[in-house]
């Protein structure tokens, strides 16, 4: 508290250039501390909102995640930002950490990119001093990572067409020219473009990204892992969604990860309502060319649509059948039925069947 109480003093004395300053040259020439020099960097390399976008991609990129998941809104003056991926993750202790100065996992495999040098532990840091709010929701090793950032547009800019889509012309010479606002979408399709053969970026409102993310769950997790799922931040975030049994669980589990969802809008997820979006790559199309570009890892069909049929191991299916008996056994009794049947399990796509056969007490 003292300490405080003094730095307060020599701050209110001398302007702050005390703090601000190592050396004083003087004729006007002083030396920053390292602090004020990184500061200032920061609010540099942070120009606007679309610079907040592609450094939260690059930072998923580098984390080799595979789907990114950008959720913008706006309330009046207040831009709201939640990026989801299934990269490595961050571990707990380092949640806040991360934001500060000079922080890296990258202290070998710092590198240049199409946006310039990264891993010199800068990019989160220049995020938080540009904006209101910038925290991890959730993040663990190997789990993915949810950040999410709320700027004040009065402060830090954007442009104001948010909506309209890029567009992309094959010239004479077989260059592709992007045409439209420099906005979030247009950032996220230049990097997808990028980035084409190791990630997908999906971009959207909340309630869109949380479809999407639904179906990627719905289409990577089995029928078992859904339904009897004990522990749900043992699984990737991107997984999660997948394992609610109601709209409000949706509702809470979205929300957790930095995704504002109503139960309302949740049942309507559910319900196969509201679709998934489409990968950024796959919604560009290049003009006077009329196809899209390709990448082996992106598809046309939605992620609710690649599930595979689900088949049960022998033991895996006679230990679900065990366990229903033994629940059975019980409700027989208050109906004057034999308890000791067979259950039979049958696993398909999208759905196990279990038949009961009902036998009456002679």
């Amino acid at each position: 508290m003292a300490d405080q109480s003094l730095a307060d003093f020599v701050e209110s004395v001398s302007g702050g250039s005390h703090l601000r300053v190592e050396y004083d040259f003087g004729d006007g020439f002083v030396r920053l501390h390292t602090s004020e020099a990184e500061r200032r960097q920061a609010a540099q390399d942070i120009r606007n909102t679309e610079s907040i976008v592609l450094e939260l991609l690059r930072n998923s990129f580098d984390a080799h995640a595979s789907r990114m998941f950008v959720a913008m809104s706006r309330e009046g003056d207040k831009r709201l930002l939640t990026v989801i991926d299934n990269g490595l993750g961050i571990p707990g202790s380092m949640h806040d950490h991360v934001f500060e100065p000079r922080v890296t996992s990258k202290l070998n495999t710092n590198h240049m990119d199409a946006w310039g040098m990264h891993g010199r532990g800068m990019a989160l840091y220049s995020i938080r001093v540009n904006a209101d709010i910038a925290r991890v929701m959730q993040s663990g090793p190997n789990l993915g990572c949810s950040i999410h950032v709320e700027t004040n547009t009065k402060k830090l800019s954007e442009r104001s067409d948010q909506s309209s889509f890029p567009t992309f012309d094959l010239s004479e010479n077989g260059n592709v020219n992007v045409r439209g606002p420099r906005n979030i979408l247009r950032t996220a399709c230049e990097f997808a473009l990028e980035t084409r053969d190791a990630c997908s970026v999906y971009v959207g409102s909340p309630v869109e990204v949380a479809a999407t993310i639904y179906a990627y769950g719905m289409s990577t997790l089995s029928t078992i892992d859904r339904v009897f799922c004990k522990d749900v931040s043992e699984l990737p975030l991107v997984k999660r969604l997948a394992t609610s049994p109601d709209p409000d669980t949706f509702a809470s589990l979205a929300t957790e990860m930095g995704l504002d969802v109503s139960p309302r809008s949740a049942r309507r997820i559910i319900d196969g309502e509201i679709r998934e979006l489409d990968s950024m790559l796959d919604r560009i199309t290049i003009r006077n060319l009329g196809q899209q570009p390709s990448s082996s890892k992106t598809s046309k069909r939605r992620l609710r649509d690649d599930a595979r049929s689900l088949k049960l191991e022998k033991e895996d299916a006679k230990l679900l059948a065990d366990s229903v008996s033994s629940a059975y056994a019980d409700i027989a009794e208050r109906y004057y039925l034999e308890a000791d049947v067979e259950p039979t399990v049958r696993s398909g796509r999208d759905r196990i069947t279990i038949n009961i056969p009902v036998v009456k007490r002679p």
